[in-house]
């Protein structure tokens, strides 16, 4: 206990001095920046030395460390809060998000990368379980099969969160396994380039992921997600298999749902065999037939734009893969950009036109869900499955049409009755 007042009280003083460097000058921003230095040296050390990095290391790797403070997702004082990234997964439409145009583009080089890496793509599935083509989707994504450049020192955005980030923490173990990562010889600091978030690598984990998932496949005797594309892809194999993968099933199947489907029954906590959906009057899209073992699969009903746009049937598959990035769009574009690398058709419904509410009007509708005892999910201002659901069923109870989309409409009745 006395321990924690010693660290909390420390922070306080660090966090005063920060306050004076954003309110004065340069001789105050250099306070601040000494303050920072004091808050790795005096309580990172001993944990980074815990964690068994070297003295050598861990000095040559923060000698003149500066934080970064035009980082998002910071708390600073005498500045407005500010939030993560508008990040598209969360923002867009599906219409934008899942542009066709850069579906096509990516499946066409996917196509060709499963050409020129076909031997590693075969070894990975044999051993992992995961097809080659869902692992090439995700490096698609994350960096544009490495021709995304990410932008940021590594370690300076790792060391910036854990000093001033809304969940330091978290990043200050994250801070504390990069500097171990280049210790060990894993990665040098120019090679350690990553997001605002501090993901690297062409498949973008953190250093908590690459140390429990990194793999070695290409045989080199080096984890190497940065250069080796076998060894990333396989990396983010191993992710997946930890995260649940099941070999053999499909990460989701469209559908066209039936004119009676309750919108509201499209969360992961409503699940029932294939089969069982089909009884129901869900008919899956260009007369695709599935097989007794596929019908005997569990699946939850997702509708990405409550009754308009696709439908789709998701197994336990689809939120394996959401579990690298939690969004029901970043999951689709990752399970139909793998199925286009094999396949030139597109989605069988077309999204619709749906406009997007602001984050602000969304979390505003969250927090009037939340009152009402129909939502008990995170504020967060984004449109997920939960959202969406009880936005249908607040629609159900006040009369309005059921589409479990966050509307105008929905805004202004909420708005009413408050």
């Amino acid at each position: 206990m006395r321990r924690i007042k010693l660290v909390n009280a420390f922070n306080r003083i660090l966090l005063g001095l920060s306050i004076v460097a954003l309110i004065s000058g340069s001789s105050a921003a250099r306070a601040a920046d000494a303050a920072f230095t004091q808050f790795i040296t005096s309580l990172l050390w001993p944990e980074a030395q815990a964690a068994g990095v070297s003295r050598a290391t861990f000095d040559a790797q923060t000698r003149g460390l500066e934080p970064d403070y035009k980082l998002p997702d910071l708390i600073l004082p005498g500045r407005p809060a500010t939030g993560a990234p508008s990040q598209a997964e969360f923002v867009q439409v599906p219409a934008d998000y899942l542009k066709e145009a850069s579906i096509a583009r990516l499946a066409e080089e996917g196509q060709r990368l499963m050409a020129k890496y076909r031997d590693a793509l075969s070894g990975i599935e044999a051993r992992f379980g995961v097809p080659g083509t869902v692992v090439l989707a995700i490096w698609g994504r994350e960096t544009d099969f490495g021709r995304y450049t990410l932008p940021y020192d590594g370690l300076r955005v790792l060391a910036t969160q854990a000093y001033v980030g809304r969940r330091k923490d978290q990043y200050r173990n994250e801070f504390i396994l990069a500097l171990k990562m280049i210790g060990d010889g894993e990665v040098t600091r120019k090679d350690l380039l990553s997001s605002w978030a501090g993901a690297t690598g062409l498949t973008q984990f953190l250093p908590s992921e690459f140390y429990q998932h990194a793999v070695d496949f290409d045989g080199d005797g080096r984890k190497d997600i940065w250069h080796s594309v076998p060894d990333a892809l396989a990396s983010a194999a191993e992710q997946l298999v930890n995260k649940g993968w099941q070999p053999g099933v499909r990460w989701a199947y469209e559908v066209q749902a039936p004119a009676s489907a309750d919108c509201t029954s499209g969360v992961p906590e409503v699940t029932k065999p294939i089969g069982e959906w089909l009884r129901e009057g869900f008919v899956p899209v260009r007369g695709q037939k599935l097989s007794a073992a596929e019908q005997a699969q569990p699946a939850s009903l997702l509708q990405p734009e409550g009754i308009y746009g696709p439908a789709f049937l998701t197994t336990k598959n689809y939120f394996v893969i959401k579990e690298y990035n939690f969004s029901d769009l970043y999951v689709l574009f990752v399970g139909h950009l793998s199925d286009r690398m094999l396949s030139p058709q597109p989605f069988a419904t077309p999204w619709s036109a749906s406009t997007q509410l602001r984050t602000a009007d969304v979390e505003a509708m969250q927090r009037q869900l939340t009152r009402l005892g129909l939502y008990k999910d995170k504020l967060d201002g984004k449109a997920g499955m939960l959202t969406r659901a009880a936005l249908g069923a607040y629609q159900k109870s006040k009369g309005l049409k059921v589409d479990c989309w966050p509307s105008e409409t929905v805004l202004r009745s909420m708005n009413a009755a408050r």
